[in-house]
């Protein structure tokens, strides 16, 4: 049995890079779901000693054709806090971060994407998914679409807490 736990580990891991996250602790990442999708799930967990957090996501089905995407500026500085939503009537397809140690943060910045025929209402922000140092998921509801993040960071426990704006699809 230690072993298959061995091997499987292994497999998971590929040049020291844990592969079950987008990230390693203190590395940037450059995360953008496949052409005509947007994020449905994000996961996260954060560690002490890093004061960093290890990211996820996974992607659905969201546009009918071949959507325009654009990253955003960086969104906030170190140490601050930050809403963005996404412009028009785009969604949340990808994030794009880089971790500082001098500060124990990160800086961010979004891709959204949209394509014409594709509106975007009723929404609303999620309250916050985690506490701080706490590991979390948070999936986007069916028939929602991640169209905007709110977070905040605090010194204290070199951590933020995240918050999600969801929207539906105008039929």
């Amino acid at each position: 049995m230690k072993k298959i736990l061995f091997l499987v580990f292994a497999v998971l891991q590929v040049h020291g890079k844990d592969l079950r996250w987008v990230n390693n602790y203190d590395q940037p990442f450059n995360f953008l779901c496949p052409t005509s999708q947007s994020i449905k799930t994000i996961s996260s967990v954060h560690n002490n000693k890093h004061e960093d957090r290890l990211w996820d996501f996974t992607c659905g089905a969201t546009f009918d054709g071949y959507p325009s995407c654009s990253l955003s500026s960086y969104v906030n500085g170190f140490d601050a806090a930050f809403d963005y939503t996404c412009p028009g009537d785009s969604v949340m397809s990808g994030m794009s971060s880089y971790h500082e140690n001098r500060h124990e943060d990160r800086r961010w910045q979004f891709y959204c994407c949209g394509m014409a025929g594709f509106r975007k209402e009723h929404c609303s922000w999620s309250n916050y998914v985690n506490s701080f140092d706490e590991a979390f998921t948070f999936n986007v509801p069916l028939y929602h679409y991640l169209a905007g993040v709110s977070s905040y960071h605090e010194n204290k426990h070199e951590d933020r807490r995240w918050r999600y704006l969801l929207c539906t699809k105008k039929a």
